[in-house]
């Protein structure tokens, strides 16, 4: 077992030195999450091989593990309001961890499915928990940057760690690439039993608390702008593969350059995000999703070449990734008490964008227009999600004047 040679501090007691390094573990866990999450797309053919079955079938692996972060999200939420911070979390980066090691010596393709379900229960709520400890750790003005920095894991985890799973994978097997995730989670879960503070500045919550936050007209529209306005990013990234090599004429063989590439926009867009989140929330949202817009209706007349296609298509990313460390303070603000379920839901509101994204993508080039056409339907919904910050941010202003008012008659 475990144990540890002195007292644990509270949260109000540790150095920045010392807050720093637990983002750091906070960080390595989004490392793993993101890794298992998209790299298991790579390994579909080496599943399929192995179970005796279709590439179509093995596809469900990652369906099941979305609808575990689906199911996880809002129920741990809901249902853990109770337990001190530092447990809950060492506890859902263990049901990670464990999940991962079963995984690797799944004997039939129904356990595979189990275990990758199970793996996708802490998936939002370690990220929602994840984002709310650090928000109550930062110093005043830096919580859209702390966020962003502990943002991070996940997007390196696109550049380095899903690169490295899938190549160990078609190498040593498929299980490998699990065996790598599990190894990071269980650095994550030993970094957090020996440097997490007691989280004492964030009191427990109840089910009912929790549930208040689905009364607030600003959590939902601040749903519904993640929803609509990060679906943009799918619509072009689902399909892109075929834009760059059927329109654009690269070679298949540096498509994974030009996903790497990619990665790094979103690393610099997450940095970017949480300094318009600490800038200034409201036209920090309005700036990514008008830049969203204005790129894939760019990208949809660029990606007839390679050179100027693939710089756009890194921007996209970068304007789609700096608007997620900004919605997850906006949920946070306007939460009241309701803190974690208002931050899980933001997972849940990015994977339905993604689903509906790729949909509309789907529709758009099922109707017989190019690869690039989903990339308008993307600077559409842009649109519409701009539309739908103005509409919030006009309601949030009218009601703080009417309180503002009522409060001086009174």
């Amino acid at each position: 077992m475990l144990r540890r040679t002195k007292r644990l501090p509270r949260q109000t007691e540790i150095s920045d030195t010392r807050r720093y390094i637990v983002m750091v573990a906070f960080a390595l866990g989004a490392f793993g999450i993101g890794t298992t999450e998209f790299a298991s797309m790579g390994l579909l053919p080496l599943i399929a091989h192995d179970f005796g079955i279709s590439e179509a079938k093995a596809g469900t692996v990652i369906s099941v593990y979305a609808l575990g972060v689906m199911v996880g999200s809002p129920m741990v939420a809901l249902f853990t309001g109770f337990m001190p911070r530092r447990r809950l979390l060492l506890l859902l980066m263990a049901a990670f961890t464990v999940s991962h090691a079963v995984t690797v010596f799944s004997s039939s393709y129904a356990m595979l499915l189990i275990t990758r379900f199970v793996a996708g229960l802490p998936h939002g709520a370690y990220f929602s928990i994840t984002a709310l400890a650090t928000a109550s750790m930062a110093p005043a003005g830096q919580r859209g940057r702390s966020i962003a920095y502990v943002g991070m894991g996940f997007s390196v985890a696109t550049v380095a760690g899903v690169p490295a799973a899938q190549a160990l994978g078609s190498a040593f097997g498929w299980q490998i690439a699990y065996a790598l995730v599990a190894a990071v989670g269980l650095i994550t879960l030993v970094a957090l039993w020996f440097l997490m503070p007691h989280m004492t500045e964030m009191p427990p919550t109840s089910p009912r608390t929790e549930l208040g936050a689905l009364g607030k007209a600003q959590i939902w529209l601040t749903l519904l702008i993640g929803t609509i306005g990060f679906g943009g990013n799918f619509a072009v990234y689902t399909y892109i593969t075929w834009t760059m090599t059927e329109r654009a004429g690269l070679n298949p063989h540096w498509m994974w350059l030009v996903l790497m590439v990619y990665g790094f926009g979103q690393l610099l867009g997450n940095v970017i995000g949480g300094r318009l989140s600490d800038w200034n929330l409201e036209k920090g949202i309005m700036g990514a999703l008008s830049a969203s817009a204005i790129l894939m209706t760019l990208f949809y007349l660029a990606s007839q070449n390679v050179w100027t296609a693939v710089p756009v298509f890194v921007l996209i990313g970068t304007a789609a990734s700096a608007l997620v460390p900004i919605l997850q303070i906006r949920l946070m603000d306007n939460a009241g008490d309701a803190q974690m379920l208002a931050a899980s839901l933001n997972h849940t509101a990015l994977n339905t964008a993604n689903a509906l994204g790729a949909a509309l993508g789907g529709v758009v080039i099922g109707a017989g227009f190019s690869y690039a056409a989903p990339a308008l339907a993307g600077a559409g919904l842009a649109v519409l999600g701009v539309c739908t910050w103005a509409f919030a941010y006009h309601l949030k202003r009218s009601q703080a004047r009417e309180e503002a008012s009522t409060s001086a008659s009174s």
